[in-house]
């Protein structure tokens, strides 16, 4: 397995209120460059983009310390997504059979490791950030 070396550290913080805070930020400067869905590009997927938004519903969905401890990588997250280019594990969503689901193994500063998924749609190409945890 290898795992995309990340320059950026956690997001520091001990509650949901401080680590959202920080992590906002960042995802309100991404918002800021485009007047429609926010989006960065990634390398692997040779300057594609990957939408932001399903993240923030998908992490709404888990309970407060489950959201704070995946909110955490959230800048790691952003730096592996537009710098990696190690092959992800790719699967076919086992759920519904037109969408891909890829999986980065990356690594903070401090050498914590992280998963980042991206759903990616077979028909239509587009491709969702969805989820981020610690391994």
């Amino acid at each position: 397995m290898e795992y995309y070396r990340s320059s950026k550290h956690k997001i520091p913080g001990t509650n949901f209120k401080e680590v959202n805070k920080s992590a906002q930020l960042i995802f309100k400067q991404l918002k800021s460059r485009t007047k429609r869905t926010p989006y960065i590009r990634s390398k692997y997927f040779k300057k594609e983009k990957i939408f932001l938004n399903l993240f923030w519903e998908h992490l709404h969905q888990k309970q407060e310390k489950d959201r704070t401890r995946r909110l955490k990588f959230y800048d790691c997250t952003l730096d592996l997504i537009k710098n990696c280019t190690l092959n992800p594990i790719t699967r076919e969503n086992f759920q519904k059979k037109d969408e891909l689901l890829h999986r980065f193994y990356g690594k903070s500063i401090n050498q914590e490791k992280f998963v980042v998924q991206i759903k990616e749609n077979k028909r239509t190409k587009r491709k969702d950030l969805i989820s981020i945890y610690p391994e």
